[in-house]
This record gives C-alpha cells, sequence and structure tokens, in this order.
C-alpha cells in the first residue's frame, strides 16, 4: 500500500515503505543476503557508478533495511532516513559526516554516557572539541558558538534527568548565527509518535532504535534521520566508509515489526508513567521525582508544547544513601534492574554506576546526576503491579 503524508501516524507505522516481493506476503520477507545478483556486468557497473538505482551489497543498502528506513523518515517527517546497528552506530555515523578536523561542537551539558563519553574522549582524538553547555536555557549557547562551530547536539528529554530542551528556539539560535550549523536532536526517550525535532527546526534526528522504535527488547539498533542530500552522505561515507555499523536484515526486520505497534505503546508508556510519578511524589522515601508532566518541573511549559505526551520515562531521588537504596532495590521482584529503557517490562537503573558510568564525579554533579538518581523507565505491565512492586522496596526505606 501507498502512504503519504496526510495518512495519519497509526496508518503510515503500519503501511509506510516500499514491499517489493513475489507471491503477496502480507509482512515484508526477510533479504538475509549479503550481495545481489547483476544481470550483466554492465549493471554491475552502472550500480558501482550511481548511473543505475539498485541493490549491489547489503553493507550499502538492502530492500528490509530500506523498509525500515522509509518508515521512520515518514514517521519522522523527514525526506531519508539510514538504519544503523545501533545508536552509537547512528550517531557516529552522522557525526563523521558532519565533522572534519579543527571543528567544533556545541553539545548539552547531560547526555547518554556513551554519546558524552565519545565527545568528551573520542572526537578529541581527531582534533574535534565540544563545548559543553547547559541548554535548558538555549540563550546560553550564544557565547559558544563560533566560525568553527558544525553541529549543536542535543537530547530532549536529557538522559538522565529528564531536562527539556526548546527545540525550536535552539534551532533559531544556532541557525541564526550561522544557517550552515546542523542541529542534530537525540529524540530516543521521546520516539517520533510524541516528537518531531524536524518539524521544530532540527536538521538530523537521531534514534537508539533498540529502545522505544522496537519495543520489545530484542534488537540492538539505530537510526538517522535528516534531508536527502545528508542521509545520502551518511550511507556513503559515514556508514560504509568510517563506522559500518550495519544493521542487519534480519533485526530490520523485527524493528518493521515493532514499529506497527509504536502508537499504543507509547499512549501505554505515557499512561503508566504519569500514574507512577504520581505515586513516587507522594511517598515518604522520595526525595525528588523528575517527571516532564509535573506542572512544577523546569520547562514545563516547553515540553507541553514540543511533546504530544510526557513518555515512559521518570528519575527519582532517594532520601536513602546510596548503599541502603541499593540494598532495597535488589530487592525488586516484578521491576527488573537493568539499563536500556522502552522495553515491554519496567526497569531501573543507577546511572551514577550504570549508564553514565563515564562521566567524572565532577562531572555527573555538573549534568545534574547524583549519586542518589534512580532512572526508571515504565513498562507495559499493568500499573497498580508496577506501583506495588515499587511501594514494597521503598516502604523499607521509611
Amino acid at each position: 500500500m501507498s502512504t503519504n503524508k496526510n495518512h495519519g501516524f497509526a496508518t503510515r507505522q503500519i503501511h509506510a515503505g516500499t514491499q517489493k516481493a513475489s507471491n503477496g506476503p502480507l509482512c515484508a520477507p526477510i533479504y538475509q543476503t549479503s550481495t545481489f545478483r547483476f544481470d550483466t556486468v554492465e549493471q554491475g557497473g552502472a550500480r558501482f557508478a550511481g548511473e543505475e538505482q539498485g541493490y549491489i551489497y547489503t553493507r550499502l543498502g538492502n530492500p528490509t533495511q530500506l523498509l525500515v528506513e522509509e518508515k521512520l523518515a515518514s514517521l519522522e517527517n523527514g525526506e531519508a532516513a539510514l538504519a544503523t546497528a545501533s545508536g552509537m552506530g547512528a550517531i557516529s555515523s552522522a557525526l563523521w559526516t558532519a565533522l572534519r578536523a579543527g571543528d567544533e561542537i556545541v553539545a548539552d551539558d547531560t547526555l547518554y554516557g556513551c554519546t558524552y563519553a565519545l565527545f568528551n574522549h573520542g572526537l578529541t582524538r581527531f582534533d574535534v572539541k565540544t563545548n559543553f553547555v547547559d541548554m535548558s536555557d538555549p540563550a546560553r549557547i550564544e557565547k559558544y558558538l563560533t566560525p568553527k562551530t558544525k553541529v549543536v547536539y542535543f537530547e530532549t528529554p536529557c538522559n538522565p534527568t529528564l531536562k527539556i530542551i526548546n527545540i525550536e528556539e535552539v534551532s533559531r539560535i544556532a541557525h541564526a548565527y550561522n544557517p550552515e550549523i546542523i542541529v542534530m536532536v537525540d529524540n530516543t526517550f521521546c520516539s517520533p509518535y510524541l516528537q518531531r525535532p524536524l518539524d521544530l527546526g532540527a536538521d538530523v534526528v537521531l534514534h537508539s532504535a533498540t529502545k522505544y522504535l522496537n519495543g520489545h527488547g530484542d534488537v540492538i539498533a539505530g537510526v538517522v534521520v535528516s534531508n536527502q542530500a545528508f542521509i545520502s552522505e551518511c550511507r556513503m561515507f559515514g556508514l560504509k566508509d568510517m563506522t559500518g555499523a550495519v544493521l542487519s536484515p534480519f533485526d530490520a526486520f523485527l524493528l518493521a515489526r515493532g514499529l506497527k505497534t509504536l502508537d499504543i505503546r507509547m499512549e501505554r508508556h505515557s499512561n503508566n508513567a504519569e500514574k507512577i510519578a504520581a505515586f513516587l511524589k507522594e511517598h515518604p522515601s522520595v526525595a525528588t521525582v523528575y517527571y516532564p508532566g509535573f506542572e512544577d518541573f523546569p520547562n514545563h511549559a516547553v515540553a507541553k508544547k514540543q511533546m504530544q505526551r510526557f513518555g515512559g520515562m521518570i528519575a527519582v531521588e532517594l532520601k536513602a544513601d546510596r548503599q541502603k537504596t541499593a540494598a532495597c532495590l535488589n530487592k525488586l521482584q516484578l521491576c527488573a534492574i537493568a539499563v536500556s529503557l522502552g522495553d515491554a517490562e519496567t526497569l531501573v537503573e543507577h546511572p551514577a554506576t550504570m549508564t553514565h558510568s563515564t562521566y567524572t564525579a565532577e562531572e555527573l554533579k555538573g549534568a545534574g546526576i547524583s549519586e542518589g538518581l534512580i532512572r526508571i523507565s515504565a513498562g507495559l505491565e499493568n500499573p497498580e503491579d508496577i506501583i506495588a512492586d515499587l511501594k514494597e522496596v521503598l516502604d523499607l526505606l521509611v
């Protein structure tokens, strides 16, 4: 079925994407092949020369990958997308495409730990400098923009503090300084169902598709969405030559399957998080709950404007010390102690020693990530069961 931008989100998440297969399968088949047969030597040469469209080698493209890419380009309202083998594969492929030695990045100071390590340690080896700044007030980026700035990068909501950044305003400021600056937004915590950064002025959207896009905890994948020119360069240079982070056809198939229920799952994740956050806010062992849906949460009005719902992520500061907190969480029965997010299961983790262990103690403090911070990814279970499991262990701290 062909789709267009006038179709609704649910229709596009199910039907968008090229499906060309004989015998009329309802579900697109898995093209589990490394290479593709040419009719003639001349045809092979024409494809390598870019004179003829068609498949060559799965590192350069595959029908199963294309299905996922076309779906996500449609859902993010982008011209094109590139699927990769991981979220970090997507981020690295996009950055290698955008950057040269001597360039600079302006990035928010609160990022996923591996992203932070890439900026703070990896890219410095290749003479790329990153200026970190708290973008909760977009005006702060102005003094860090220079003629060398090529990328402005941030997440919103941020991992793990749920800090909200105004996509439209940051994009406006960056492009007013230099229209050639590429504004990149990691949209993993929201998915395109809740937030679409390209509609708000960003140039590139990134996802760890491992999380909400797949939704079942059985795939590692990433996605870059942008205009056709950037994605073409990203595919033929950032991915092909620099990272080689190619998504397998089988994982692309699983990702396409997960996307068919994205809107339904995001509604349930959001509903559950809303109830869990309200419970946690009233529990006597909880010092602070970070959740964009609360009216007193910093930049709540921005979140309300640029997000359809407030998502399935919550961060919590407990009153107990780190040792007591760990002992308490170790008694969870239903909720799993695990990193990642967006799965059917509710996941609980300790950022300072897990996902953000790449930060120094000083850097953690600067980013607002305390040793007592706990991150919760609300799953799809019955909310009363999640709350009961959390209550049983939190009551031990009272």
